[in-house]
């Protein structure tokens, strides 16, 4: 089986690495009209796309009687609506990035493996976006309204634009990568890296990673923290699972 990949790999021109370099910048350039069109096509509903992504802020503002959102320069209206495109054209292509991405490792896989790739691709797609999802819906929802609430009353929020959209899109990409946990574990299976005996073995040390991640790329506050950790210590589970079914690590 090793053999087979071997050979195949042997099998090519005498410069494998500039084959390789080249499908690299093959796949990139695909990924990035992608995004460029994605890009050009959320820019006529950025207004649209911005109302639904500070709708969670001003439901918490509101609740509060907290402050408002306001612009805080000149031309930062503009500047975020521009922002807003260029992240919602590289979420509308989270399928097409997922699809080159694991069309670029594939080869490195064995031939039987390679049907794998739209399964996986379909899993990275489909957690991203739960991942972006349950930050939107959940954290924004609760942690926000909590921030406004502990200083409601003693002083009236004016928040910028740009600042919310900076810490909404951190948040959302950070659930949907943090998300991916499961595809990860599948991948280092089935290459034979880990199984799910390793998994479980550093269980205790995997809930201090997650919890250091979820401190690292969440607001300082134990709930939001909390919140980020919960999920990815399910998925965790989900990961010892997978990797007893598929994993191809041998031991002695």
């Amino acid at each position: 089986m090793a053999s087979e990949h071997e050979q195949r790999r042997l099998s090519e021109n005498a410069m494998p690495l500039m084959e390789h370099l080249r499908e690299l910048r093959r796949r990139l350039i695909i990924v990035g009209v992608s995004v460029g069109v994605g890009v050009v096509l959320c820019f006529f509903f950025a207004s649209d796309i911005w109302g639904f992504l500070v709708a969670p802020m001003n439901d918490a503002l509101r609740a509060n009687d907290a402050g408002t959102m306001a612009i805080l320069a000149p031309l930062e209206g503009v500047v975020t609506y521009l922002k807003v495109a260029v992240a919602s054209g590289f979420f509308a292509a989270t399928p097409v990035i997922a699809w080159q991405l694991w069309s670029f490792v594939g080869p490195g896989l064995y031939s039987r493996e390679k049907k794998v790739i739209l399964p996986l691709v379909v899993a990275s797609t489909v957690l991203f976006v739960g991942g972006a999802a349950f930050g939107y819906f959940v954290i924004f929802k609760y942690a926000f309204g909590f921030f406004l609430s502990v200083t409601a009353g003693t002083a009236e929020a004016v928040l910028s634009m740009e600042a919310y959209l900076k810490t909404a899109t951190r948040l959302l990409l950070a659930f949907g990568l943090s998300f991916q946990l499961p595809v990860v574990v599948f991948f280092l299976a089935r290459i034979g890296l880990i199984d799910a005996r390793d998994m479980i073995k550093g269980f205790k040390y995997s809930i201090v990673g997650i919890f250091t991640v979820a401190a690292v790329i969440t607001p300082p506050d134990v709930l939001t923290q909390s919140l980020m950790a919960a999920p990815l210590i399910l998925l965790y589970g989900v990961g010892v699972i997978i990797a007893s079914i598929v994993s191809t690590k041998k031991r002695d």
